[in-house]
């Protein structure tokens, strides 16, 4: 049964993110981007880490994907939107992405690292010993990357409003 769910999770995220990379629409790829994002969550709720699919709901759902719809909103699309991105067709990047796909899965499955109690269901990733030692090393470690990056997203968001505006003016 929890291997029908991954394989259900797996396939629609995979699908999604195809989605995200194919279509025309910027605002149809973000919403493709955030449905993967959220069957990442539930890859990580079966992988028996909560902790993580709260933090990949609450960070890249909640907060990047509101900062990506409203750069979209914020910027004119609707030209970028009449040009056609791909040229030629989508077929050569349906057979990139087929080969690269096939290339992952033979690789996943050839491969004898691939542990055998995770697939078998085993006890969670992430236990309250191994969650107090990464809440503590992303606060004292890592924090600064973290606020680096805070810094980095909000100078985009700055960006793009000065470009909407200086546009529109």
């Amino acid at each position: 049964m929890e291997f029908g769910f991954f394989l259900f999770f797996a396939v629609v995220a995979i699908t999604s993110a195809l989605v995200v990379v194919i279509a025309r629409s910027p605002v149809h790829s973000a919403l493709a981007l955030m449905v993967s994002l959220v069957q990442v969550a539930a890859l990580f709720i079966l992988l028996g880490s909560p902790f993580l699919a709260a933090i990949q709901i609450f960070v890249y759902v909640g907060a990047v994907m509101v900062l990506f719809l409203f750069v979209i909103m914020m910027l004119d699309v609707r030209e970028a939107a009449r040009v056609r991105f791909l040229a030629s067709g989508t077929f050569p990047t349906l057979v990139v992405l087929g080969l690269l796909g096939a290339e992952m899965l033979i690789l996943l499955f050839g491969s004898e690292r691939f542990p055998a109690s995770a697939a078998a269901g085993g006890e969670g990733a992430l236990g309250t010993d191994s969650l107090r030692e990464l809440s503590t090393t992303l606060f004292t470690d890592y924090l600064f990357p973290f606020e680096v990056a805070s810094v980095i997203l909000l100078v985009a968001l700055v960006g793009a409003i000065v470009l909407a505006r200086s546009e529109a003016d």
